[in-house]
């Protein structure tokens, strides 16, 4: 009678004890759960106020269009992007404190960012701290992972875009004789960063180089810099500097009488020339990475309906972009394990020709070559609108990696 009393408690104990067991196990599975469903976070850090707050606006309103599609498509595993956008008002101090609290406080383990100022200052940060920074500033050494591990972007770098741009035109110059090229950029590194490549690629086409100027980004009149240059009648003239800036030299160019092909990088151009410039804009050329406004693309649809129609430019499309690459690298390493930022960064290492929706040439990077690809999209103006000419695709190049 005592020991079937004894069976009998000591069961009673040990179902006790399963329950309470079954019931940890419920809260520790449901706490796994609820981490895993967390929201991952993304900081932003983009020129919102400031002189290139004009299209830093356009390109966070990309990015922000950009979480919400991918929100309402699922997010990363059933997890949502939780997007926090700051203003760096183009202030290098501001931005570096905005990255700060945004790793060390709110644990992004991403960054969507723009300018070349904060970019290149976050560099060795990045680094340091194993976070992924998507950026806007398309300096071909941003592409060297030995100099910027953690650095990425979407569209090709700047000096791929003159390069491309020299290599449609050469390919098509019909005259025996070589061509005529001269550049026309301001005395900033941003300007600086791509002519030693294009003209060593240009001698190597064969081009001859006829001259440069310096025209400054806040020029109200570039006579007296393009002077010289009419007088060495190049065929082709490079601009690498800002829309504004671009419209002040073809004004000046169309009053000095200098006929020659003006050509632009990614910021020299976009659907606001044609404004600022009116008819001496038609039949300039600009390099863009990714599709204007209402292409015949997947992607182009997708931005409609987020749009309500309402016309966007291309820097928006390119915020668009940079936020369906971000997607796919964090759905990759949210497949094999937690989605850290150097588990993004070895993801996005993996993709290969990655297509976003038709809205940018295909992407690809690689653990030692962070170009995005080697294409641009080739535009010119021709009666007031931005209008496709052709994908101009270059080889990947190892002597050209960050050069």
């Amino acid at each position: 009678m005592r020991v079937g009393k004894f069976i009998t408690a000591a069961c009673i104990v040990l179902l006790a004890g399963l329950m309470l067991a079954g019931c940890g196990g419920e809260e520790e599975k449901s706490a796994e759960t609820k981490k895993e469903a967390a929201p991952i976070k993304v900081g932003g850090l983009i020129d919102l106020s400031g002189p290139t707050s004009s299209v830093g606006v356009p390109y966070a309103d990309g990015l922000k269009a950009g979480v919400k599609y991918v929100n309402e498509n699922g997010g990363i595993h059933g997890r949502e992007i939780a997007f926090d956008l700051q203003d760096t008002a183009y202030n290098v101090q501001q931005g570096l404190s905005m990255y700060k609290k945004m790793v060390n406080t709110d644990k992004v383990v991403c960054i969507q960012g723009f300018g070349s100022a904060v970019t290149e200052a976050l560099v060795r940060t990045l680094a340091k701290d194993k976070i992924p920074n998507l950026s806007a500033s398309y300096s071909a050494h941003l592409t060297d992972p030995k100099k910027a591990p953690y650095n990425f972007f979407i569209a090709a770098d700047y000096t791929t875009q003159l390069r491309a741009a020299l290599k449609y035109f050469r390919e098509s110059w019909k005259e025996d004789r070589p061509p005529r090229l001269a550049f026309i950029y301001p005395d900033h590194p941003y300007g600086l960063a791509p002519i030693a490549g294009g003209k060593d690629y240009a001698k190597e086409l064969g081009y001859e180089i006829v001259g440069d100027a310096n025209v400054s980004l806040k020029a109200i009149d570039a006579t007296t810099e393009l002077l010289p240059l009419k007088e060495k009648a190049p065929d082709f003239c490079w601009i690498g500097g800002t829309t504004p800036s671009t419209s002040v030299i073809l004004k000046s160019a169309k009053n000095i009488g200098l006929d020659t092909v003006f050509f632009t990088d990614i910021w020299g151009t976009d659907e606001t020339l044609p404004k600022l410039a009116g008819d001496d804009a038609n039949g300039s050329y600009s390099n863009q990475a990714a599709a204007v406004y209402g292409a015949d693309v997947p992607g182009m649809k997708v931005i409609e309906e987020l749009t309500g129609g309402e016309p966007q430019m291309t820097h928006f499309t390119r915020g668009f972009v940079s936020i369906l690459v971000m997607a796919e690298g964090m759905k990759r390493a949210a497949a094999n394990g937690p989605v850290t930022g150097e588990a993004i960064k070895t993801s996005l290492e993996t993709l290969m020709d990655f297509d976003p929706m038709g809205l940018a040439p295909l992407i690809s990077y690689f653990p030692d070559d962070h170009r995005p690809n080697m294409a641009v999209f080739l535009y010119t103006i021709k009666d007031g609108k931005l209008t496709f000419v052709k994908e101009s695709i270059l080889d990947r190049r190892g002597d050209w990696l960050g050069h």
